[in-house]
């Protein structure tokens, strides 16, 4: 198991570095650092943020600093053991029509499987979110089936909606904005993750486990209108 490492960023904040290889176990080391921090609160705590193989500390620079901050820190780490943080399970609705999901082809051939081998093959992964990044909202998910794992494209394309269900690699993940993307396009989500709530913005926490659950077009569309029936 690597040693953390400490990295002291502005006068506010403290990135804890953990390890350098993504993985399920390292994610999962991060997480329960994270919650250990926000059980602990230490004097000053004011945000943590954490990512796959870090973890960003901010602090108030007023009632703490980097030394105090990393000494409390250090006396959170755990020894590496493989239990996770035990995240809620959230459902995302796709939809996996042609029009829809414009790769879906393109990832079948690829891969040697035909399209609805694709789409079975994404439904039945166990997909976690391991960090949010890039843009509101947007939450990479671990779990990809290796059969469907794809490098990026080499370009990226302009313009795609929000709400398209996007893999590359390992990862997973939902739009929430009209952005530029090189990852397959594989289908399509009614479901809010960015959300008009002050409290809960975002539909997932770091941890969760996200299962996705097949739709029919007409119901898409009905989700799509604002129709929640």
């Amino acid at each position: 198991m690597a040693e953390a490492v400490f990295t002291p960023v502005a006068d506010h904040a403290l990135l804890v570095q953990l390890g350098e290889e993504i993985g399920d176990a390292l994610t999962a080391r991060v997480q329960r650092l994270d919650r250990a921090i926000n059980d602990a609160a230490p004097e000053g705590l004011l945000e943590t943020v954490p990512a796959f193989v870090n973890l960003m500390v901010e602090f108030d620079p007023l009632l703490t600093d980097h030394a105090a901050m990393e000494q409390a820190v250090r006396a959170l780490l755990d020894d590496g053991a493989s239990d996770e943080v035990a995240g809620r399970e959230r459902e995302v609705l796709v939809c996996y029509d042609d029009d829809l999901a414009p790769d879906l082809e393109a990832v079948a051939r690829a891969t040697g499987l035909s399209p609805e081998a694709v789409i079975e093959a994404h439904l039945s992964a166990e997909y976690r979110v391991g960090m949010y990044g890039f843009a509101p909202g947007y939450a990479y998910l671990s779990g990809v089936a290796p059969a469907l794992q794809l490098p990026r494209k080499p370009q990226a394309l302009r313009d795609i909606p929000a709400g398209s269900v996007l893999i590359a690699g390992p990862q997973c993940l939902v739009t929430t904005l009209t952005m530029p993307t090189g990852w397959s396009i594989i289908g399509r989500s009614p479901t809010e993750i960015l959300r008009r709530d002050l409290e809960r913005p975002f539909l997932f926490d770091v941890g969760d486990r996200v299962r996705f659950t097949r739709i029919d077009r007409d119901r898409y569309d009905r989700l799509h209108k604002g129709d929640r029936t």
